[in-house]
Parts: structure tokens; C-alpha cells; sequence
């Protein structure tokens, strides 16, 4: 039988093990099919975290590259299905008239693929930015860790104010649907 310290050892790694699951994963929807994301995304009142992506002319650009100004991060899986590119061209749209706010549109896909879409869609007013080789997904949460699409990003809007903090997020439910463009913009307004 187990010693007492034994079984101490093993309640309390069952512990550990149950509490990093059950912050780990999230659940959205794709086709109809539940997809787990690796965790929550960063939670409102709190410093985002630092991150590091690549840009379309393939230099890297952090949070502190954008410091001051406010930040909608316009997360999704890839510019080369509809609904993604959809939410580029819309917050293309809302960036023109958004007074001292960068949107960034951050996805797995490759920079060359996201100057080509920029360049074919006239889209001037957003920053690109690609998650290729960094963990960014892991740090906002937002990698998908099954499925078909493991690896890309689900669709969620961070919102994040000059001093670096979170004042809005939205983890779309179903990843076949667009983000609420307007919740995202007021968010800049409080």
C-alpha cells in the first residue's frame, strides 16, 4: 500500500495536473465541431502580453513597437478564407477614421501571403503581422490545439490601451463567424 507521504505526493500532483487542464483549454466552435484553443485569452484590466511577430517585410515588431498608441488585435486563422479576410477589410475601414490606434491583423499566415492579400485588396490602414515563428498563439491563448486547423489561430479581437493594458477581448464562439466590430470599437471610446 501507499505510505502516507505517498499518497500525499500523488493527490497533490493530481491536483497540479487537474488545475493546469482546467485552465488550459478553451472551446470554440468550427463547422459545427467543438475545437479547444490552448488557453482563455488575457483577461480585461490586465498588462497584455509582450509578443513578438513578423511583419510583411519580414522584421520583427513587438507590443513596445506600438507603444502609446491604442491596439485592436484583430486575431484570426487565415487571410485566405472569407470570413478572415472580411474582418481585414472591415477594421481596414474603421482604422482610417480611429484617432491615435494601430489595428494589427495577426494570423499563422506566411508574410508573403499577407502582402499579396494587402497588396490585391487595396489594404492600406491595418499592420500585418504573422505568427509563423513565434509563440504568440500560446501567450494570448489563441492556438488551436485540434482539428484540422491545429496550429492556427481561432478568431478573437483584443483591444489594448496606450499603457500597455487589456480593455476589451472577445473569443468568438464559433470561428465561422465575424467578431463584434462594434463592441471592439467602443472599447477605444471608455
Amino acid at each position: 500500500m501507499y505510505s502516507k507521504f505517498a499518497f500525499g505526493v500523488l493527490l497533490l500532483l493530481s491536483a497540479f495536473v487537474f488545475a493546469q487542464n482546467s485552465k488550459a483549454a478553451n472551446t470554440v466552435m468550427a463547422g459545427g465541431k467543438p475545437v479547444h484553443t490552448y488557453a482563455q485569452l488575457p483577461a480585461v484590466n490586465k498588462q497584455a502580453p509582450a509578443f513578438t511577430l513578423t511583419d510583411v517585410a519580414m522584421k520583427d515588431q513587438t507590443l513596445d513597437s506600438y507603444k502609446g498608441k491604442y491596439l485592436i488585435l484583430n486575431i484570426f486563422p487565415s487571410v485566405d478564407t472569407g470570413v478572415c479576410s472580411a474582418s481585414v477589410r472591415h477594421f481596414n475601414e474603421d482604422a482610417a477614421n480611429l484617432p491615435n490606434t494601430v489595428v494589427l491583423c495577426i494570423s499563422k499566415d506566411l508574410p508573403f501571403a499577407q502582402k499579396r492579400f494587402c497588396g490585391a485588396e487595396g489594404i492600406k490602414n491595418v499592420v500585418m503581422l504573422s505568427d509563423f515563428r513565434s509563440d504568440f498563439g500560446k501567450k494570448y491563448g489563441v492556438e488551436l490545439m485540434d482539428s484540422a486547423m491545429k496550429g492556427l489561430l481561432s478568431r478573437a479581437v483584443v483591444v489594448i490601451d496606450p499603457s500597455g493594458k487589456i480593455v476589451y477581448e472577445e473569443q468568438v464562439a464559433d470561428i465561422s463567424h465575424e467578431p463584434n466590430y462594434d463592441a471592439a470599437i467602443a472599447a477605444l471610446k471608455k
